[in-house]
C-alpha cells in the first residue's frame, strides 16, 4: 500500500492562470506513480457541467481531472456550482442538486448562507479523503481578492481547513509575473503564508533557462522557491471549462475540411460538447455569431444554454435565426443539442418565469415540437442507441436497427436540462436515441436535420461519423477515438511536467 501523502493545492495569481490543467497534469502523474488521487475544487462558476453515474450535477473541469485520476466523477469533488442565469444571479447547485437562484449580492452577502455552504464542502472533502490518496485541490481565481477574503469558501480559508500543502500558479504569458507573484503572496496572512510551498510559472513562451535570473529574484523576493517553469504548449490537447477558452478558438472558414459553424449564444452553456471536434481531423470548428460565417458552413450546431429564451430572442433579433432558417433550406445540416434543440422546435415557452421574464418565444420552426420550460432539472447519465430504426454507417459498415431487440446502445452522453419538450399535432415519433431504460430522446427530421438533449452525443465514433457523412472532404475517415485520444493527452500532460517541475521537492512537503 502506498504511503498517505498529505492534500495538494493549486491556487492563483488570477483566473486562467492554468491551474485546472496543472491540477489535472498532478492527478495523471499520483496516478502513474500508483496513488489513487481524487480532484477536489469546493465551490466552481461555470456554464460547463456533467452529469454523474449517480445523476448529480458537477462542473466539468472535476470531471477533466477525475478522467486524469483514472476514476469516475462524483459531485463531492466539487460540492459547490454556481451557475450563471444572467448577469446578477446564478443557480446554486449544492452536492450535485439545485437548491435555488441567487443573486450574487445576497450570494455573498449572507454570511450565514456561505457557512452553511462551506461545512457542506469540509464534508464533502473528507468524504473523498476517506477513499483516495492524495487529495488534489483547486483554488478558484485570484486568491488575493481581499474584498472576499472573509467569504471565501474556495481558496486560502480550503488549504488552512485541509493543511493542504499549496503552491501558487502564475500566467506569465500575460505580464507582469513579478508583480503579480510579489502582491499575491505579500497579501496573505502569516497563517496562510506558512501553506505556501512552491512557485510555479506557467505558460512560458521560448527556452526555462532564460528564466533562471526571474526565478532567482522570486525567490528572493517572496522567500518560497519556483518549483516549476512550465511551457506554454498548443500540442497537448486537455478541455478546459472556463469560456475564456472560448478567445482562443479562433478558426474560421476552411477549405479541404468540413466546415461546422457553432452559434456564439451569450449564455452558451457546455460548449465542452464540441470539442471532439477540435481533435477529429476531418472537421474545423469554428465559434460565430457572424452571418457570413454562419451561411458558409457545412453544418450549423445549435448549442445548449442557461438562458434559452432569451437567447432564442437575440437570435431572432440579431437575425442569426434567419440564417439559419436560410442555411436549412439550402441543404446545410443544421443540428442542436439540449437548448439548442429546443430552440429548433416552433415555440419555447416559460410559463412559470423559471428562466426569466420572457413567457414564450417562437422557436426555428424546423422540427414539429414545442417545448416548455419546467422547474424540475433532469441529470442523468444515458447509454443509447443512435438513430434507432434508420440505415446507419458505423467506420464503413452498414448497420440496419429495426426494433428494440436488434439495438446495441453502446452510445453513451449525460442529460442535464429544464424543460418538456412534445410534438406538435400529428407529427410521428422520429426519436435519435432509444436510451436503455426505454425512453426516446430527440427527433430526427433527416441526415441534415436533428436535435438531442443528449451531451457529449458528438464524442461516439458512430455519431461523428454520421455528422461527416455527405461530404467529399473526408480522406481522413479513420475512426476517431476520442478516449483514446484523451489518456493519450493526459500522459502527454504529465510527462511535460514531470520533466520542467521538480517533483522530488513536492512529494517531500507531501510526507
Amino acid at each position: 500500500m502506498k504511503q498517505h501523502l498529505k492534500p495538494i493545492m493549486f491556487v492563483g495569481t488570477c483566473s486562467d492562470a492554468g491551474k485546472s490543467v496543472i491540477n489535472a497534469a498532478f492527478c495523471r502523474i499520483f496516478k502513474q506513480d500508483g496513488y489513487h488521487p481524487a480532484p477536489f475544487k469546493a465551490q466552481n462558476m461555470s456554464l460547463n457541467s456533467y452529469s454523474t453515474p449517480e445523476g448529480g450535477e458537477m462542473g466539468r473541469a472535476q470531471v477533466v481531472q477525475a478522467e486524469a485520476s483514472g476514476i469516475a466523477p462524483h459531485t463531492d469533488m466539487n460540492p459547490v456550482l454556481l451557475k450563471p442565469t444572467n448577469d446578477k444571479n446564478s443557480q446554486v447547485v449544492l452536492n450535485g442538486r439545485p437548491v435555488g437562484n441567487m443573486s450574487a449580492k445576497d450570494y455573498f452577502g449572507m454570511k450565514s448562507q456561505k457557512e452553511k455552504l462551506f461545512e457542506e464542502a469540509v464534508k464533502a472533502f473528507k468524504r473523498l479523503e476517506s477513499r483516495y490518496n492524495p487529495i488534489v485541490l483547486e483554488g478558484a481565481g485570484s486568491i488575493s481578492e481581499l474584498n472576499l477574503r472573509d467569504r471565501d469558501i474556495t481558496n486560502m480559508r480550503m488549504a488552512m481547513q485541509t493543511e493542504a500543502a499549496t503552491f501558487l500558479v502564475a500566467d506569465i504569458d500575460r505580464g507582469g509575473v513579478f508583480g503579480s507573484v510579489y502582491g499575491t503572496i505579500e497579501l496573505l496572512r502569516p497563517e496562510e503564508r506558512a501553506l505556501m510551498k512552491g512557485i510555479i510559472i506557467n505558460k512560458f513562451r521560448g527556452d526555462s533557462f532564460l528564466f533562471d535570473d526571474g526565478r532567482r529574484i522570486i525567490e528572493e523576493l517572496t522567500g518560497i522557491p519556483v518549483v516549476g517553469v512550465i511551457p506554454w504548449f498548443r500540442d497537448i490537447k486537455i478541455e478546459e471549462e472556463d469560456s475564456v477558452a472560448l478567445d482562443m478558438k479562433h478558426n474560421t472558414y476552411r477549405d479541404g475540411k468540413i466546415n461546422v459553424a457553432i452559434i456564439l449564444l451569450k449564455r452558451m452553456s457546455n460548449f465542452t460538447d464540441f470539442d471532439v471536434l477540435d481533435m477529429d481531423p476531418r472537421f474545423n470548428a469554428y465559434y460565430t455569431n457572424n452571418i457570413d460565417e454562419i451561411e458558409k458552413a457545412d453544418i450549423i450546431l445549435l448549442p445548449g444554454s442557461k438562458n434559452t429564451l432569451s437567447d432564442l430572442q437575440s437570435l431572432r433579433a440579431n437575425g442569426i435565426a434567419d440564417a439559419i432558417i436560410r442555411a436549412h433550406k439550402a441543404g446545410k445540416k443544421v443540428i442542436g443539442i439540449c437548448g439548442g434543440y429546443q430552440m429548433m422546435g416552433a415555440r419555447l415557452e416559460d410559463p412559470d418565469g423559471i428562466e426569466g421574464s420572457l413567457p414564450a418565444v417562437p422557436g426555428l420552426g424546423l422540427l414539429p415540437q414545442c417545448t416548455v420550460i419546467e422547474q424540475e432539472k433532469v441529470t442523468r447519465q444515458s447509454t443509447f442507441a443512435f438513430l434507432p430504426g434508420k440505415h446507419i454507417e458505423t467506420h464503413g459498415h452498414h448497420v440496419e436497427t429495426h426494433g428494440r431487440a436488434s439495438l446495441q446502445q453502446h452510445c453513451h452522453g449525460y442529460e442535464i436540462h429544464m424543460g418538456r419538450t412534445a410534438l406538435l399535432g400529428d407529427a410521428p415519433e422520429s426519436p435519435v436515441a432509444i436510451l436503455s431504460d426505454g425512453r426516446t430522446d430527440g427527433y430526427y427530421l433527416d441526415n441534415s436535420c436533428w436535435g438531442s438533449y443528449i451531451h457529449g452525443i458528438l464524442d461516439n465514433p458512430e455519431v461523428l461519423d454520421n455528422l461527416a457523412e455527405g461530404f467529399d472532404k473526408t480522406a481522413e475517415s479513420a475512426p476517431f477515438d476520442y478516449a483514446a485520444f484523451k489518456e493519450e493527452q493526459y500522459d502527454k500532460l504529465a510527462a511535460l511536467v514531470r520533466e520542467h517541475v521538480d517533483m522530488e521537492y513536492i512529494y517531500r512537503q507531501l510526507l
